[in-house]
């Protein structure tokens, strides 16, 4: 008798594996870069202010929620909304590069914007819907690099965008939570040297998008 005939993986199957694996692992570092959960912990802190840890955790929760709904149904609807306004890919790409380039440059000049240091004496828990979950947590940037690694591919790289955005929102509600233990440990010096690296990440990931969106641009040309 002859041992028993075992299927082994082709090579296609191996490179589809690594190139999926690729493909969450820069959608991961993209969404950790222009949401910045550190850098937010300061935001955060000073727009609850003084609320009790039930409220901070209620606000946390709700903002992350919030904002994981919003970029999903960006996501599923992309082509709807594509379709609807005349959108091409290259377009999107083009001008949603130089957008999101614009967000890490002004990181990089160390930009504060007036919307993420409010002074709110009276806590609101509206605040978890804006300006926490809008325009903080998904912004332009944050829509626009979630539409440019879904837009144009497979039902796999979607869920994979999906479950790579939920994994940072889950990190913004630990870290909201976390908020003034990270400060206490880290200092404000330490979280505005990890904003500007981001920031320069961001900027790459712009610059990438205005290449992509090019090259797709004379592809179609052609």
């Amino acid at each position: 008798m002859g041992m028993p005939k075992i299927d082994k993986p082709s090579i296609n199957e191996y490179n589809m594996d690594l190139t999926l694996l690729s493909f969450a692992v820069t959608a991961l570092t993209g969404f950790f870069a222009i949401m910045n959960p550190i850098a937010n912990v300061p935001i955060f802190i000073s727009l609850v202010g003084d609320a009790d840890d039930k409220m901070k955790r209620r606000i946390s929760r709700k903002s992350t929620l919030i904002a994981f709904s919003i970029v999903l149904a960006f996501v599923l609807l992309g082509k709807v909304i594509f379709d609807v306004f005349g959108i091409t890919i290259p377009a999107f790409k083009i001008t949603g590069g130089i957008l999101v380039f614009f967000v890490g440059f002004e990181m990089l000049q160390s930009k504060k914007s007036t919307i993420k240091h409010l002074h709110t004496p009276n806590i609101n828990e509206d605040i978890a819907v804006s300006p926490l979950a809008i325009p903080i947590l998904s912004g332009p940037g944050t829509i626009v690099t979630a539409m440019n690694y879904s837009s144009d591919t497979d039902f796999t790289h979607i869920i994979i965008v999906l479950l790579a955005f939920a994994i940072i929102c889950y990190l913004n509600y630990l870290f909201f939570n976390w908020s003034e233990n990270l400060v206490r440990k880290l200092g404000n010096n330490v979280i505005s040297v990890i904003g500007k690296i981001m920031g320069l990440i961001i900027a790459i990931i712009g610059t990438t998008m205005i290449i992509e969106g090019i090259k797709l641009a004379f592809l179609k040309a052609s």
